[in-house]
């Protein structure tokens, strides 16, 4: 966004204070507003803290989410320059990793749609190629050699999401922003039908906009608030090794994942994820469960995260596992994150629903709420994530999420 400070004067209150928060909260400081982010726990302490990190392309087919993702991959290296310029400190924390990402099936039928999928994908601007025996072996030596297709995607990247979440929140606050934890929304203050702030359990807190940006919780907000939306939490585990030498050197995963993250199954869904991290320990993956708000881990997960991991690297099997842990997406039933003005309750906005892409996904759509809260036009176009969605709007007789956490 260029120019002026096109939002200068306007008064806006965030609810949450994950990834999606505090990249609101970064963009809108930077672009004039005056903000102030309502967090009813501790920064980043939910889905964000239990996620891996991931900057990716890869995984999402031609349409709104792979622009949103393609736009978000283009704005990264620009935020970090410009954090690591004020708070180099916090910019170091973010460890930012442009490894690029690997996708290799291991059956036939898995080949000829990995490889449909990823012509989809060129088609739609998303750089990838197709790797040999040879080229295969050379970028992930300790990979399997019982692969049928493998897809090299350069411009898949990691964070660590906690270390970019405190980031854009540190970036924030050095532009005026006010951060608030323990600080639980309770109620809405509605004036001439309009939301004019909220109240919490540190009193009232007035603004001109009021985005949801509560992840999971997101669905327990907008009830509170009126204008109800069907996010749902879908639970993810997560398998962390004891530091190793290097021996992945890629995000590796099975060509299973997509149709995983695709799935509409409430039941266990569970695919081949491996990768690394600054510190040594492997990160293995992944699941997805809908199960409410229960937060204990299920060993059905955990054991076929790990068999599919040593189905994709062998020489996993004599490596100690550190610890287990797990955390709850943001779910909706069409698979598109909920971006935008609420039709039924002016002065209410969401940035919502990204599932496990939110890490990913968060800059770009800090600059759709940014740019369409100023009027201006956007690369992508904020209608494809629209609030008034059969899939976001649930019916009367849809049950409502109760938070354990």
């Amino acid at each position: 966004m260029t120019g002026a400070a096109p939002l200068r004067g306007s008064d806006v209150l965030i609810i949450g204070g994950g990834m999606i928060g505090c990249a609101l909260a970064d963009r809108l400081s930077l672009d004039g507003a005056s903000v102030r982010v309502c967090e009813r726990g501790g920064v980043a302490s939910g889905t964000t803290a239990h996620g891996e990190g991931n900057v990716l392309v890869s995984d999402k087919g031609p349409g709104p989410e792979l622009a949103l993702a393609q736009l978000s991959r283009r704005l990264w290296p620009a935020v970090l320059e410009r954090i690591a310029e004020r708070l180099p400190d916090d910019a170091a924390g973010i460890e930012w990793e442009p490894k690029g990402g690997i996708v290799v099936a291991t059956t036939e039928a898995g080949a000829a749609a990995l490889g449909a999928f990823a012509d989809g994908q060129r088609e739609a601007g998303v750089r990838c190629e197709h790797l040999d025996g040879d080229q295969l072996a050379a970028a992930e030596p300790a990979l399997t050699r019982d692969v049928c297709a493998a897809v090299y995607y350069p411009e898949d990247a990691q964070v660590q999401p906690a270390g970019a979440a405190t980031a854009l929140l540190g970036s924030a606050v050095a532009a005026g922003a006010i951060v608030e934890t323990r600080c639980e929304v309770t109620a809405p203050l509605i004036q001439d039908g309009r939301l004019v702030g909220v109240e919490t359990t540190r009193g009232q807190r007035h603004a001109d906009i009021v985005i949801n940006a509560a992840g999971p919780w997101s669905g327990i907000v907008s009830g509170l608030l009126g204008a109800p939306i069907a996010i749902k939490p879908r639970r993810g585990d997560v398998l962390i090794t004891a530091p190793m030498p290097p021996t992945v050197f890629h995000k590796v995963y099975d060509a299973d994942y997509v149709g995983a993250v695709g799935s509409s199954d409430a039941a266990l869904q569970s695919s081949a994820v491996v990768e690394s991290t600054r510190g040594g320990p492997l990160l293995l993956g992944s699941s997805r469960r809908q199960c409410g708000f229960d937060d204990r881990i299920q060993p059905d997960s955990l054991a076929a995260i790990a068999r599919k991991a040593l189905r994709l690297y062998p020489i996993l099997a004599d490596v100690a596992i550190m610890r287990a842990y797990g955390g709850f997406r943001p779910y909706v039933d069409d698979h598109l994150p909920v971006i935008g003005p609420d039709p039924r309750l002016p002065g209410l906005w969401h940035a919502t629903g990204h599932e496990g892409a939110g890490i990913g996904l968060s800059v770009g759509t800090a600059q759709l709420i940014s740019s369409a809260l100023a009027g201006q036009p956007a690369e992508v176009d904020i209608a494809a994530f629209a609030i008034d969605r059969p899939a976001v709007i649930p019916s009367r007789t849809e049950p409502t999420q109760k938070a354990s956490r």
